[in-house]
C-alpha cells in the first residue's frame, strides 16, 4: 500500500473509535473498531482490479481467522443483506476521510471520488448512495 492509503487507513482507524466512543461502545468494542479501521484496505496490496480490494481483503482476512473479515469483505457496498453495527460505523468513516487521511466530511469526500472517477462510476454511485443512507444506518 502506498503512503497515502496507509494514512488514509489511520484516520479511517482513528474516525471509527471517535464514532465508536460517541455510540458509547465499551472498551474492547472501541479496540475492535479501530483495528478494523486499521485494515479495512489492505487488500489494496493484493489487488489488480482496486475496485475489488474489498473482496480481496475480506477473503485474506477470512483465511486468517480474522473475527472481521466481513466488514472488510462488504465494506463499501450497497447492495447487500450483511448488516452490523462495524460495518456501519466503518462505511460512515470511510466516507468522511479523503485519500490523504483528512477529515473532510461526507461532501468534500464525494467530490473528491467525483474528481478521480467520474460522476457516472460504480465507486462514485456506491459512495454517493452509502452517503445517503448514513443517517439510517445508525
Amino acid at each position: 500500500m502506498d503512503e497515502d492509503r496507509i494514512k488514509h487507513s489511520f484516520a479511517v482507524a482513528r474516525k471509527m473509535k471517535q464514532i465508536a466512543i460517541e455510540l458509547g461502545l465499551n472498551d474492547e468494542e472501541i479496540n475492535d473498531c479501530f483495528v478494523i479501521g486499521f485494515i479495512h484496505d489492505i487488500g489494496y496490496e493484493f489487488a489488480t482490479n482496486k475496485t475489488e480490494h474489498n473482496k480481496i481483503g475480506g477473503e485474506i482476512l477470512k483465511r486468517n481467522n480474522f473475527k472481521y473479515w466481513k466488514e472488510i469483505y462488504y465494506h463499501g457496498e450497497t447492495e447487500i443483506e450483511y448488516e452490523s453495527l462495524y460495518l456501519d460505523i466503518l462505511n460512515q468513516a470511510d466516507m468522511q476521510i479523503d485519500k490523504y487521511g483528512n477529515d473532510v466530511g461526507y461532501d468534500k469526500r464525494l467530490e473528491d471520488i467525483k474528481s478521480r472517477y467520474g460522476e457516472t462510476s460504480i465507486v462514485y454511485e456506491k459512495c454517493a448512495q452509502l452517503i445517503k443512507n448514513r443517517d439510517l444506518q445508525l
